[in-house]
């Protein structure tokens, strides 16, 4: 039995957590053994890891449990290893994962209220626990697993103060069988934030990287001095927005810091391993134009490809003081190589391909993705100027998040971000024809009150010479798998225009590598099919992540979606990653 009292008690015995968190949906499952094998050696006896509602039901109504969403099997692959658990299956994660882990569908509602006591909202909740909470329920400590806590929302007083919303959370958990502790998180240094995120029946727990003493202090206003203190995410490093600098900690000041919070209670590091955002499941931050890169390192102890750090071995050196480390054999054989340069085999247009790959769509006026069912990736606008009319100016209204605009296959101009509803006049004039524009999600925003403002593609309109234009073919270009798969390289290529590029290699061993893309400008790469997420010569990150079981014995074909008109003859595989 796990129970909270003045401390946290363990069959009894007072426990002090020592947790590290490790998110199953950014590894891919082959390596999930190999990190909490690492997780263990580091000297501690808990794991902790969200559950993102977007990963597992991607269109309303479809659950998708397997592979990278094998809960179950990431569950029992910490209890073989001796580890406790922490669940956080919240309904928003934050987590720097796309619109925080909340599905958007969910936008599809042109009047939704998200993490509110807003009906459609909490029905959508309910049916989602109806078949995540039943998968955790035997997994419970008091049922013989190694669930020990639950979270109930996360970093809620950030975000608002609808009390009947957590209420609403407990009470559902509960009915569907939770019966471990429940604890809330939220940074301790605001008394308004803080009191927000707590409901009754739930320990508050705090999210800071330093001045652990300050910070218990502040939390004790709050539980008082009879209840355990901990730091649910001890941020030992931080992650990196493109066109922003690449973050690190000192390992040094991390081991310090976790010492004086081992003083005073128990801690989850965030993260011990950040793994990858693969697809097109990096989030965005509130404020941040960008969007978050594809590697999610984080400066952990373990790196994005689960190598050990220095910041890992005087982490390990500080938990020796606090309890017996035995370390265990790793059996997961992890091999590095760089397969070289790699000359492309293939080059197609997007302009070219664009009515085989995807359905087309019309209508009288923009659609945004969410209204015809679509997720992430890209959109294509069409649509057709009067014979004899020049565009002289053009304008979005209400448009997400950068739009490339062309004009009978020639580019016009670029939109994004600050600039993206102002009026453009093109230098060139040009008569009739056809305009292109191509809408890209760089990912919804992951934290901030802004989240129902959060739909793309083009939600208001399109103005041409001032009138607003009508008469719309719209093509979704989600990208995934079967689209991917429908790709022709035999109709046809024009320079300086989006464009996919083929390559092939072969392999007679599986071994992690890194995807170099020098010569690319933006866009996202494919190995074998699976999105291995997105690119931006902009930087920080200069190499993608490709662990070996993305890869098969023979010929592998990796393609690359590109936008700016940007491209090499050859890629280049290499050995080891380029963070900054």
């Amino acid at each position: 039995m796990f129970e909270i009292n003045d401390k946290f008690y363990l069959n009894g015995k007072p426990f002090k957590i020592i947790s590290g968190a490790f998110h199953y949906f950014r590894t891919v499952p082959e390596y999930w053994q190999d990190r909490l094998e690492k997780l263990v050696n580091m000297g501690c006896n808990t794991v902790e890891t969200y559950i993102p509602w977007n990963f597992h039901e991607p269109n309303r109504g479809q659950f998708i449990w397997e592979g990278m969403r094998d809960i179950c099997r990431f569950i029992e692959t910490a209890q073989e290893l001796g580890l406790y658990i922490i669940i956080r299956p919240s309904p928003y994660i934050c987590s720097e994962w796309e619109f925080g882990g909340l599905p958007a569908w969910l936008l599809r509602d042109r009047n939704m209220r998200l993490r509110c006591s807003y009906e459609p909202y909490l029905n959508a909740v309910k049916n989602y626990y109806s078949e995540l909470i039943p998968k955790l329920v035997p997994y419970q400590i008091d049922k013989g697993g190694n669930i020990i806590l639950m979270q109930i929302e996360n970093e809620y007083g950030y975000y608002g103060n609808d009390k009947a919303y957590l209420e609403f959370l407990c009470d559902t958990m509960r009915e569907l069988g939770i019966t471990v502790p429940f604890v809330t998180s939220d940074g301790p240094w605001s008394e308004p934030i803080y009191k927000s995120g707590m409901v009754d029946g739930a320990l508050p727990t705090g999210n800071f990287g330093s001045g652990a003493e300050w910070q218990f202090s502040q939390m004790k206003k709050f539980t008082g001095d009879d209840k355990p203190l901990m730091c649910m995410e001890f941020w030992n490093g931080w992650f990196d927005a493109w066109g922003d600098e690449h973050h690190t900690t000192s390992p040094e000041k991390a081991a310090a810091e976790l010492d004086e919070l081992l003083k005073r209670g128990s801690v989850n590091f965030y993260m011990f391993e950040g793994g990858t955002n693969f697809g097109f499941m990096s989030g965005r931050n509130g404020g941040s134009r960008t969007g978050d890169v594809t590697s999610y390192d984080y400066d952990a102890p373990l790196t994005e490809d689960g190598q050990i750090t220095e910041k890992y071995r005087l982490c390990r050196d500080v938990i020796s003081k606090y309890t017996d480390i035995a370390e265990i054999p790793l059996t997961t054989n992890i091999k590095r190589k760089a397969y070289g340069k790699i000359p492309c085999t293939g080059k197609a247009d997007l302009f070219s391909v664009l009515e085989k790959i995807s359905e087309l769509v019309c209508s009288n006026y923009p659609l945004t993705m969410e209204e015809i069912g679509q997720n992430y990736g890209y959109i294509l606008y069409r649509t057709k100027i009067r014979d004899g009319e020049t565009v002289n100016e053009i304008r979005m209204e209400n448009a997400a998040d950068r739009i490339k605009c062309y004009h009978n296959g020639e580019y016009v101009y670029t939109a994004f971000a600050e600039n993206i509803h102002e009026k453009f006049e093109p230098n060139e004039k040009r008569t009739g024809g056809i305009i292109d524009l191509l809408c890209e999600n760089i990912g919804r925003e992951n934290f901030g009150t802004g989240l129902e403002n959060q739909r793309k593609g083009i939600s208001g309109g399109v103005k041409i010479n001032d009138h607003r234009q009508f008469g719309f073919e719209i093509f979704p270009l989600p990208l995934d798998e079967e689209q991917i798969g429908k790709l022709s390289f035999d109709e046809g290529y024009f320079a300086g225009v989006p464009a996919f590029y083929r390559f092939g290699f072969e392999a007679d061993e599986l071994c992690d590598t890194f995807l170099e893309l020098d010569g690319f400008g933006k866009g996202c790469a494919f190995v074998n099919g699976f999105n291995l997420g997105r690119f931006w010569d902009i930087g920080p990150q200069k190499r993608l992540y490709l662990p070996a079981p993305l890869l098969k014995k023979g010929m592998n074909t990796i393609i690359i979606f590109e936008t700016e008109g940007k491209a090499a003859e050859e890629i280049y595989l290499a050995d080891e990653g380029r963070l900054g």
